[in-house]
């Protein structure tokens, strides 16, 4: 079996997460990782026994790296990912893929072009409650489908905003949606027909940032269903997040990484099975500290990337796949800076 060499751009917070991940799979690990500033890259090193490279350049010139997690700021996506395209190095990039729609079609394009692949990273998708919520909606248990809205009120503090690039358009893209609530916005990108059109408010609440810490956007989905995004950093102390999703036969409410309700009219066997396995409310990573998440669903999502790249088959969470939950936030930024309503696609 083929190991997977890993070098790891990017050594703040998130880069501790890839480099847990990759080296809980049999057949991975990180070799090496760099960063603008050399203290933070060596500290990373020192900590998994990797190499420390100077540049990404200097990395991506190594033979030995197979695959590059990128774990810099949001809008430093592009640079490195198009470069290891023309180095011939796969590329799993954290969430958002990069802040602006031309920025993310570069990364595609880059990678159409080289025939290396380009993964996102999106761990809600690997929740174990996300198999039989699939389930339910590719079988048609839910009848016609009216309504999907997704709540995020979350907390950060004013520290959290003190950086040099939380909140900020240049580097976070945004603010609440971009950056917290985008994973449930792939949620919804995930399980749901795509959306046709919205109309959002934004603004900032609780913080001083450039960008916002509060919004919601009215939905039309193409399917004629309605629904909700809500996101926020300004609602203490935080609280978990929520899907919901109803139709003319049924009924679900995901809270984390459990579910509330479950109920349909026509109950199955499993159905009472499902309740039992996922009613008991557990995850609250995130509400209010960004460090108090688990590496598990990357190590899920770093594992799938790797068995697509093993098959030749497609990535699930493939750049255009990744690139759509950013369009969907940037028309909400749209619309409420226009105050009216956006058709997408």
């Amino acid at each position: 079996m083929k190991t997977w060499n890993f070098g790891i751009i990017g050594a703040g917070l998130i880069a501790d997460f890839h480099a847990r991940a990759i080296n809980d799979i049999p057949n991975a690990a990180v070799i090496g990782c760099c960063d603008k500033i050399q203290e933070r890259a060596e500290k990373l090193a020192d900590k998994y026994g990797v190499r420390a490279f100077e540049s990404y350049e200097q990395m991506l010139a190594s033979d030995e790296i197979d695959i590059v997690t990128i774990a810099t700021p949001s809008g430093f996506h592009m640079e490195p990912t198009v470069a290891a395209a023309a180095a011939g190095k796969h590329v799993i990039c954290e969430k958002p893929l990069e802040i602006t729609l031309e920025r993310i079609d570069a990364m595609i394009a880059a990678h159409e072009k080289s025939g290396t692949r380009l993964g996102g990273i999106f761990p809600y998708r690997f929740n174990d409650g996300m198999k039989p919520l699939r389930e339910a909606i590719e079988s048609g248990r839910f009848g016609k489908i009216t309504y999907a809205g997704i709540y995020v009120p979350w907390w950060r503090t004013d520290e959290y905003y003190k950086d040099s690039w939380h909140g900020t358009w240049k580097l976070d893209g945004g603010g609440a949606l971009m950056n917290q609530s985008i994973h449930m916005v792939d949620m919804l990108c995930d399980v749901m027909e795509p959306i046709e059109s919205l109309q959002a408010y934004t603004a900032t609440l609780g913080h001083q940032m450039e960008a916002e810490d509060a919004a919601v956007a009215v939905l039309r989905y193409s399917n004629g269903a309605l629904g909700v995004i809500y996101g926020t950093t300004a609602s203490y102390p935080g609280q978990f997040r929520r899907f919901e999703l109803t139709g003319t036969r049924g009924t679900v409410i995901q809270v984390e990484n459990s579910f509330t309700v479950w109920q349909f009219s026509e109950e199955k066997a499993e159905d009472a099975e499902i309740r039992q396995k996922y009613g008991q409310i557990e995850g609250g990573g995130g509400v209010a500290d960004p460090a108090a998440i688990t590496h598990e669903n990357h190590t899920r999502n770093f594992k799938a990337f790797l068995e697509a790249l093993e098959s030749s088959e497609d990535f699930w969470i493939s750049g255009p796949e990744a690139r759509k939950a950013v369009e969907v936030i940037l028309a909400i930024y749209k619309s409420a800076k226009e105050q009216k309503r956006v058709v997408l696609g």
